[in-house]
This record gives structure tokens, C-alpha cells and sequence, in this order.
């Protein structure tokens, strides 16, 4: 039976059909997941978490190839589907909000851990963020997220593309796209296409900065007014014109330069200079 068949017998059997509010697009093709898998790095050492497993597509050969997962689910439904097809002592199934669990739980438990998720969309950069924010001991994330989030995360700087959360996950990991994934692959097909990206966790930043927070809160203030050069976006309350234009100045960097167009580097930069 493919895929495809498989999640329409699942839904058909427990009378559900995919849920808007929770994102559901579950994924149809195989050979994707065995991509997923395999770019992962997967190890039967491994212990993974998993977000938003859904009907278990990915769980089922997660449990394969590693040596537990954790799958966590919000969906009620999509908990006791998974509780019920798979009778494995290594599957975990914590139905609850990613976004309020402590994973220190686990992490403190297995040690280091790895992420593997096809995630939900609209809450993919909190949960990105949370994850490499909580220093954790991750190893790897490897999820599913939209083209376009991709594309904005994987960036570089002098890219039109390139954003805060650009510049705040290469502050904890190296990001890159591996999988290409043409919105057909889903059931319901959504409306975008997506992207399977990996960000090996960084044991440091590429960066030094002397005041984190005041790094992020630059990096913040430059992009949320990013059609303003960067001398007028980092011009506030906090930091007078002229203030700004003496830090620019000193670091060589032009004042009419938008915030994409500067690099992590630059912020970092700055933030030690302002």
C-alpha cells in the first residue's frame, strides 16, 4: 500500500479528516522520508524528538532507525492514533504544546538528542527558536518547514532573502537546505511548497558578543524597519544618530547600507561597539 492510500485508510478508520487549525499536510511520499532519514544521520544510538508526528508516517521509520523516539503531539486524535499503531516500548508519545515542555527533561535523561519533524507551519520559528534559544543538548534539527522559511533561514548577508531569524539561528547553528519538496507531496496539498532543512547545532557561536541580549535587540531593531538604512533603524531612544553614525564609522561599515546587507558579523559589531 503507498503512502497516500495509507493516510487516507488511517483518516477513514478514526473518522477524521486533516485539521486546518493544527497545520495538518501529511506528507505521501516515501522517498522523501527515506531521504529524511538518511540526511538526518540517524544512528541506532540516537534518541530523537519528534514534532507534530501526525499519523505516524515518519514515527514508523524513525523507530527503525534509531534507538527511541519521542514523539510530541498536540492533536489529540493524532496521540491515540500513534499510541495505537505503534506497540513499541521505544516510542514515547507526550500529547501536549511543544512550546511548553521542558526538554531539559530529556536531555538531562538521554544526553544529547536530535530533532527530526515534518513541522506545523504556523508556529515553525518559535519552535526553531525555542530549541536552539534553551540551549538544549541537540545535536542536529532536521525538520520540514515552508520554501520560503527555508529560503529566508538559509540565507546570506547582501541577500534580499536574509532576515533577523537569518542572523539568529547562524548565532546558534550552520543551516542548509537538503530536500526540495513540491507541494504534491502532501495530503491535503497545501497551498505552498516546502523544504526540508538541517542546522547542525554550533558547540559556540561564530561570533563574540558582550552582551547577547543587546546583539538580538540590534539585530531586531535593524530589521523591523529594514526599508530604513541602517543608521535611521538603529536610531531610537536608546541610541542617538549620532551615536550610531560614529559606530558605523569606526567599523568602516557605509551608513546607507540596509539591514540585509550587513552580516552576522557586523551585528556582532556593532552590538560591542554601540
Amino acid at each position: 500500500m503507498n503512502l497516500y492510500d495509507e493516510t487516507r485508510m488511517l483518516l477513514n478508520q478514526y473518522g477524521l479528516k486533516a485539521k486546518k487549525k493544527f497545520g495538518q499536510n501529511f506528507l505521501i511520499n516515501q522517498d522523501i522520508i527515506d531521504s529524511i532519514i538518511e540526511k538526518s544521520e540517524i544512528t541506532q544510538n540516537d534518541v530523537v524528538l519528534e514534532i507534530g508526528p501526525g499519523l505516524g508516517t515518519l514515527t514508523k521509520e524513525l523507530l527503525k532507525h534509531s534507538k527511541r523516539v519521542i514523539a510530541v503531539e498536540l492533536d489529540e486524535d493524532m496521540c491515540n492514533i500513534l499510541k495505537n499503531r505503534f506497540d513499541n516500548g521505544n516510542l514515547e508519545v507526550i500529547c501536549d504544546d511543544i512550546l511548553k515542555i521542558d526538554l531539559n527533561e530529556f536531555t538531562n535523561k538521554y544526553g544529547s538528542i536530535k530533532v527530526v519533524a515534518n513541522l506545523p507551519y504556523y508556529i515553525t520559528t518559535p519552535i526553531i527558536m525555542k530549541l536552539l534559544e534553551s540551549e538544549y543538548k541537540i545535536d542536529s534539527i532536521t525538520v520540514m518547514v515552508q520554501k520560503e522559511v527555508g529560503d529566508r533561514i538559509c540565507s546570506t548577508s547582501k541577500d534580499r532573502e536574509n532576515s533577523s531569524i537569518t542572523i539568529g539561528i547562524n548565532y546558534y547553528a550552520k543551516p542548509k537546505i537538503i530536500i526540495d519538496v513540491p507541494k504534491e507531496n502532501f495530503f491535503p496539498s497545501p497551498e505552498v511548497d516546502s523544504c526540508v532543512i538541517k542546522l547542525d547545532v554550533l558547540e559556540k557561536p561564530p561570533v563574540n558578543v558582550k552582551d547577547k541580549d543587546k546583539f538580538f535587540n540590534i539585530v531586531k531593531m535593524a530589521f523591523s524597519q529594514r526599508r530604513k538604512t541602517i543608521l535611521n533603524s538603529l536610531s531610537s531612544s536608546n541610541y542617538s544618530k549620532e551615536q550610531v553614525a560614529n559606530v558605523l564609522e569606526k567599523l568602516n561599515l557605509d551608513s546607507k547600507l540596509r539591514a540585509e546587507d550587513l552580516s552576522i558579523e557586523d551585528y556582532a559589531n556593532i552590538s560591542n561597539e554601540i
